[in-house]
């Protein structure tokens, strides 16, 4: 799986999000997904989000994978937004 097919996943997943993936060898990746459906929710919360849009590819062709999942809110706290 490419970082650009991760990408399409999570943001068919979670509609409206910003999302950034990186990978140096199409199966380690790094995500930062900004999400309005974050606001609220404690990080474990965010990250089975993030994951039920990736579906069985967790495990399988993406063998790792590391989350940065601020809400809006929190992105726009972090000078970012």
């Amino acid at each position: 799986m490419t970082a650009d097919e991760l990408k399409r996943r999570i943001l068919a997943g979670l509609p409206g999000a910003q999302v950034e993936v990186r990978s140096g060898d199409d199966v380690h990746f790094e995500a930062l997904v900004v999400a309005p459906q974050f606001s609220g929710l404690r990080t474990l919360k965010r990250h089975q989000l993030v994951y039920a849009a990736v579906g069985a590819a967790v495990g399988a062709e993406v063998h790792a994978l590391t989350l940065d999942t601020p809400s809006p809110e929190e992105w726009s706290a972090r000078g970012q937004g």
